[in-house]
């Protein structure tokens, strides 16, 4: 039976191989750190687009139940009228004060969602800004941990050879 060779690895070639292993866990906890605060300022963008949705849906329900009410209001102010000439009164006055609040209700919408396109755009800019930046620093980990371990690779080399 041949015996197989004992082959030592030089402590410097372990030594590399365990740095390079702490450069690469350290690379990548920061990807996956910059990965997930992104991930929490999305979140944060769409809890702000559903918060803008609920204001302009309870906004929504309380001019309908406005507009409801007025209408209610003239249909008891017609059955009251003594003649049509005091009917047809009612009747022009509820249009020219529909038609006003329909032009605020419609004002109003128009701020709402002008607001929330807003919100949303900022976010979305602090997103990008920040993905940016952390993708960035990440790549510069990376790039500084690759020329690390190849100035590492290249003296555990030397001192490989010269022993």
């Amino acid at each position: 039976m041949t015996s197989t060779p004992n082959y030592e690895v030089p402590a410097e070639m372990r030594d590399f191989a365990e740095k390079s292993v702490d450069q690469a866990r350290k690379a990548f906890d920061s990807f996956i750190s910059a990965a997930r605060r992104t991930a929490d300022t999305v979140q944060g963008s769409a809890e702000t687009a559903r918060t803008s949705a609920h204001d302009v849906s309870a906004r929504g329900f309380e001019f309908a139940e406005q507009n409801v009410t007025a209408a209610f209001d003239l249909a008891q102010k017609l059955v009251r009228s003594r003649d049509l000439q005091e009917a047809m009164q009612h009747q022009a006055e509820f249009v020219r004060s529909q038609f006003a609040a329909i032009q605020a209700q419609a004002k109003e919408f128009g701020g709402l969602a002008q607001t929330a396109m807003q919100q949303s755009a900022e976010k979305a800019k602090g997103v990008m800004q920040e993905s940016a930046e952390h993708a960035r620093k990440a790549m510069e980990q990376g790039a500084e941990a690759a020329r690390k371990a190849g100035a590492d690779t290249e003296q555990a080399m030397r001192n490989a050879g010269n022993n």
